[in-house]
């Protein structure tokens, strides 16, 4: 398991506190019961998790908490005075299980509202809205152009998928074998196996894709890639805040507060900031979190 980093903040990025931000080692337990909106108010900070992903929750290179899902939060709890944010950076497959520990009080990472997830973790209604992409050698020279390639071709290609996130299940339903799918913890980590060869392509969202492809020059996303059909519907998800069960005060402020924020021209603007599509931004209204959560139900 990694190592869980609280980063301590008054504040977030930008207009928002321009601080950097201190790491200290998580040595203690922390208590297994989810706080209430007042308990937090009285501990006067709370624990946010992301998953260190570009653009949805990340680390910049100078210590601060960037991405859509923590700058959208700072201005969520401005609202509910709350004014300090301790940090954890971990790894995505350790933010459900940290929720259910108690080791942080939210999450925000644009975790996708899902009906299993529902039944572990509440969530907040829909934030963002994305769908899927595909990394690849520069050059694509394998000519990968969607995620059925790793089922249908006899050439034994080779997907790297993040543990923990929702594209090992669009894998396991387009029926590609388990033996064709590299596991890794973290995209980065993506790049590096398909710089060295031990996978072909890193199946991961649009904008997760975009992001490392502006930062390593050795791979691209494929820009004639197929959306993946799943029950005859193109996939796409709804991201949203998650919170440990029986934080229900707690999700319900944020959602109020998350619901004003949108009404207003900074949401949208910050969406846009961090590469999100109009069409994006418009479908994250189309559907609500309990409508999410009882999806094929």
């Amino acid at each position: 398991m990694a190592t869980l980093i609280p980063i301590s903040s008054a504040f977030l990025p930008g207009r928002l506190g321009g601080l950097l931000l201190s790491f200290i080692l998580l040595l203690v337990p922390l208590q297994l019961n989810a706080d209430s909106l007042e308990e937090v108010r009285e501990r006067g900070s709370i624990r946010i998790a992301i998953a260190d992903e570009r653009p949805y929750g990340y680390q910049g290179q100078d210590g601060r908490i960037l991405g859509a899902g923590p700058e959208i939060i700072g201005h969520v709890l401005e609202q509910l005075d709350i004014g300090e944010i301790d940090w954890v950076v971990t790894e995505f497959s350790n933010l459900m299980p940290g929720l259910e520990a108690g080791r942080f009080d939210m999450a925000a990472a644009e975790m996708a509202i899902l009906p299993e997830r529902c039944g572990r973790v509440l969530f907040s209604e829909p934030n963002t809205s994305y769908g899927e992409g595909l990394l690849v050698l520069a050059s694509n020279p394998n000519r990968i152009l969607g995620y059925e390639d790793f089922a249908d071709r006899p050439d034994r290609l080779r997907v790297a998928v993040q543990a923990g996130t929702v594209q090992e299940e669009i894998l396991a339903l387009l029926g590609v074998p388990e033996q064709r799918i590299v596991t890794v913890q973290s995209p980065d980590e993506a790049v590096d196996a398909i710089i060295r060869g031990r996978a072909d392509a890193f199946a991961a969202t649009g904008m997760t894709v975009a992001s490392l492809e502006t930062r390593y020059p050795e791979v691209e996303v494929e820009f004639n890639f197929r959306d993946p059909i799943v029950d005859g519907e193109e996939v796409r998800y709804w991201g949203g805040f998650a919170f440990p069960k029986g934080a229900d005060t707690l999700r319900d402020a944020v959602n109020e507060a998350l619901d004003e924020i949108k009404k207003n021209g900074d949401w949208e603007q910050t969406l846009s900031r961090y590469g999100f599509l109009k069409k994006d931004i418009l479908y994250s209204y189309r559907f609500d979190t309990r409508t999410l959560c009882q999806a094929g139900r």
